[in-house]
């Protein structure tokens, strides 16, 4: 069972750099898309074989999550049900015979980390929230998780060191999430590899591959056996990430 996730960077501007080609070359059976940048009606984009769903921004324009499945869900929720976090279209679990898939934009503590004591109490939330989900089934996390979380993960960790999405609180956080029972599937498989999944639009830093890894396929420990493939497409252009890809058996 393979699974994408892709931070789009706004998808009517993908969908004008080859989206639907990208899609279809990929061939997944869950596609996960971050920062949709979209309100219901603003692009209508179908898929034969596949439903989506859709989590809207309150703020137009802004955030946004989706995912195109080719199984029928049991169920389906949007937000982890708690109010401060649920406006801005972050969070949609399907939920599977025997696993939840969570599909997620993590919120971006931003320049000066204005952002951070919100980003601390969201990665407290979250984790409580996929830790309630693995209590019942498998769970498959993926996103843009919004941190590079080792050295290796990041072209210039020393002078990106205090910057959003290399802090020590926020990689602190994600560790955190890895001991309460997550596995980092790519890096697990490629435990040395250095390879990036985001590169700033500004300064040619996808040219010089000046880039982070901060997109993620994470599974519950339930999960951890099936693992059987992971990759980095960094050969798609679109956007100024990439997508990411998990195969399961």
């Amino acid at each position: 069972m393979k699974f994408i996730s892709w931070n789009v960077n706004g998808l009517r501007a993908c969908y004008g750099k080859g989206f639907e080609e990208s899609f279809e070359t990929l061939d997944a059976d869950f596609f996960c898309l971050q920062e949709t940048k979209m309100q219901s009606g603003q692009l209508d984009l179908d898929f034969e074989g596949y439903k989506s769903y859709w989590n809207f921004a309150e703020k137009k324009g802004y955030s946004g999550t989706a995912i195109y499945s080719r199984h029928e869900p049991l169920s389906v929720s949007y937000g982890i049900g708690i109010e401060e976090h649920d406006h801005e279209g972050r969070v949609i679990t399907l939920e599977m015979p025997d696993f939840y898939l969570v599909c997620v934009y993590v919120p971006n503590s931003q320049d000066g980390l204005r952002r951070l004591e919100y980003r601390m109490r969201w990665e407290d939330d979250f984790r409580s929230y996929l830790s309630g989900l693995a209590s019942r089934k498998g769970v498959i996390v993926c996103g843009d998780l919004n941190v590079a979380h080792e050295e290796i993960d990041i072209k210039n960790p020393k002078t990106n060191h205090h910057n959003a999405g290399f802090t020590d609180e926020e990689r602190a956080k994600f560790s955190t999430l890895l001991e309460s029972g997550f596995t980092d599937t790519w890096r697990m498989l490629n435990p040395d590899t250095v390879k990036y999944s985001w590169w700033s639009y500004r300064f040619h830093a996808r040219d010089t591959n000046a880039g982070w890894r901060i997109d993620y396929f994470l599974v519950s420990d339930a999960l951890k056996q099936r693992i059987s493939g992971a990759e980095i497409h960094n050969e798609i252009f679109g956007s100024d990430h990439c997508p990411v890809e998990l195969v399961l058996e």
